[in-house]
């Protein structure tokens, strides 16, 4: 199977990677926005410019776009699904059912598969979500994100009027988890449930009492949150904090029994040293799956829960069935 990756940043480099532990999977070429001649890739693959990925299309048997959710997958995936099986990681919550549909309708036009929104959430969380409520209907849904970077709660910090760089750590709150994995069923407000903690490089002489303010009191970042402020120096943020972990917890507690006597307690969590590999690890799986439905002849647009597991792995049914099951 060969694929191609549009964007080469952090998502697109994780791809290069994750290619090198599959080996029923070859990279044909990344395609860039940027000048390609100065985009070197990690494995030599050929760089080309994003104006000539269609005229490669029938090089490549899966897209798998790397751009952001903002912006940038609205318009390409719909785009790229009229000439390739693609796979995005599209994780606007809101606007998913508006976004399969425009995928959904390029991709039949193409004779083409799109998977979106893969990725651990939406992605892996969502399929425990769902398989949580399949098997307990009487029950409640939790989910936890962290500890781990949000890099778009440090870039708006960086945002910020004096602010040199900064990376922020969302961070379940302990006793919230606690309190759910005991089967009390909490109610629980935004600020009980997450904790966010700031490392802030200030610029010399910038005013960090106003920049912590402006900082706990950003509407729709902070504001909702109990957050802590560390001012550190340059050199420590590049030592102590120049990766990107994440991860979190999906649990659902529920009720079986006539009069629901008996209570159970569903988790999968996550602790991931690179969010960002990670993520790409789970976009190659979903673009297996993307080649395997197109060549029987599959078209339109899919997401997690439309796939069977048999479909992402390499390995053939009778090996799953002996193996695994």
């Amino acid at each position: 199977m060969k694929i191609g990756i549009l964007g080469y940043g952090n998502l697109g480099k994780g791809i290069e990677c994750a290619v090198q532990q599959n080996d029923d999977i070859e990279l044909t070429a990344v395609f860039t926005r940027r000048d390609p001649s100065s985009v070197k890739t990690a494995t030599g693959v050929p760089v080309y410019s994003v104006d000539d990925a269609i005229k490669m299309k029938d090089d490549i048997d899966v897209m798998i776009l790397c751009g952001g959710s903002a912006t940038d997958l609205p318009v390409q995936t719909p785009e790229y699904a009229k000439y390739f099986n693609v796979i995005d990681s599209f994780d606007t919550h809101a606007r998913i059912p508006e976004h399969f549909a425009n995928v959904d309708a390029s991709a039949k036009e193409g004779g083409k598969i799109g998977i979106i929104s893969v990725g651990w959430d939406p992605g892996m969380f969502s399929l425990n979500r769902l398989y949580a409520n399949a098997i307990l209907p009487d029950g409640k849904d939790y989910t936890f994100w962290g500890k781990g970077v949000s890099q778009g709660h440090s870039d708006a910090i960086r945002r910020i009027d004096g602010v040199k760089d900064a990376k922020q750590y969302t961070i379940p709150v302990e006793a919230a988890l606690e309190a759910v994995r005991g089967g009390s069923d909490p109610d629980l407000t935004t600020r009980e449930k997450h904790i966010r903690e700031c490392f802030v490089v200030a610029e010399e002489g910038a005013d960090k009492e106003r920049i912590e303010r402006e900082i706990k009191t950003m509407p729709n970042y902070f504001s909702d949150y109990d957050t802590t402020v560390h001012f550190i120096s340059e050199e420590e943020l590049k030592a102590n904090h120049s990766g990107i972990p994440h991860g979190g917890f999906v649990i659902r507690s529920g009720k079986t029994g006539l009069d629901g006597e008996h209570r159970h307690i569903i988790e999968y969590s996550l602790k991931l040293d690179s969010n960002p590999e990670f993520t790409s690890s789970v976009l190659i799986a979903y673009a297996r799956a993307a080649y395997r439905l197109n060549k029987e002849g599959q078209t339109g647009c899919k997401t997690v829960f439309d796939i069977a597991p048999a479909y992402l792995c390499k390995e053939s049914g009778d090996y799953l069935r002996s193996h695994m099951l």
